[in-house]
């Protein structure tokens, strides 16, 4: 039987070199996109490779940054609060008339913070973003502890003596053996210095005078000296 002058038999041939062609063609396509996937794997490798460390010396960055910041509005809380008192720190006034100075003699740093709480709002402050040793906590109760406190509070911290210190990075280490909770007493003989961890071998000291200075450990030494007092007491959480 025939169509138009074309046979069946044609039809049939044609289909198939026509399946044919498709098959071919979805080959070649399959062929393509493996490659297109594994040069795109290669590329994102690549960058990655490229770009990660640069962005892990930017989160590193904005860390300690973010501790700086934390010191600061430390510094100014602690200057509302000494507003509120006769121009006196926490440290100054006594339990009795709503400060921490019989608690902080101990080295009770939680009792400073506590008496603060108003002026701090939330604890979170108290952490430094680098510190991996201490926990955030939701609030000041009783289950506000040493271990949600990144910062010492120094004893001799006086509204009239700027160069005095008021708070810093707690991880120092004296003779090469980290500080334990309580109370350091420094002196300008007294080898401290900072730790590895959170700063590498660098930390922050907040002064009375409302700054921030981020030292190493030489930087630390010439602070201790600018106080002029012959012993730096500070209350380490």
């Amino acid at each position: 039987m025939k169509f138009r002058g074309f046979g069946w038999t044609r039809i049939l041939d044609e289909c198939r070199v026509s399946i044919m062609k498709l098959r071919v063609s979805n080959r070649k396509m399959d062929g393509l996109t493996l490659i297109e996937v594994l040069v795109a794997i290669g590329i994102i490798v690549l960058l990655a490779a490229i770009f990660l460390p640069a962005l892990a010396a930017t989160k590193k960055k904005s860390s300690k940054i973010g501790c700086v910041n934390n010191l600061k509005q430390i510094g100014l809380f602690f200057r509302i609060w000494s507003g509120d008192n006769g121009d006196k720190y926490p440290m100054e006034v006594s339990v009795a008339n709503g400060g921490a100075m019989e608690s902080v003699v101990t080295g009770d740093v939680v009792s400073v913070f506590q008496v603060m709480s108003n002026e701090l709002s939330t604890p979170k402050i108290l952490i430094c973003p680098n510190d991996e040793d201490h926990a955030y906590a939701t609030n000041f109760n009783s289950d506000f502890t040493a271990r949600n406190i990144s910062y010492f509070a120094a004893l001799a911290a006086y509204t009239n003596s700027p160069q005095a210190f008021l708070s810093g990075d707690d991880h120092f280490q004296v003779g090469r053996v980290p500080v334990k909770s309580g109370l350091l007493e420094i002196s300008p003989a007294t080898p401290v210095k900072w730790a590895a961890e959170r700063h590498k071998f660098a930390g922050n000291i907040g002064l009375v005078d409302g700054s921030v200075q981020p030292v190493n450990n030489s930087g630390l030494a010439k602070l201790i000296r600018q106080t002029g007092l012959a012993t730096n007491r500070l209350a380490i959480p």
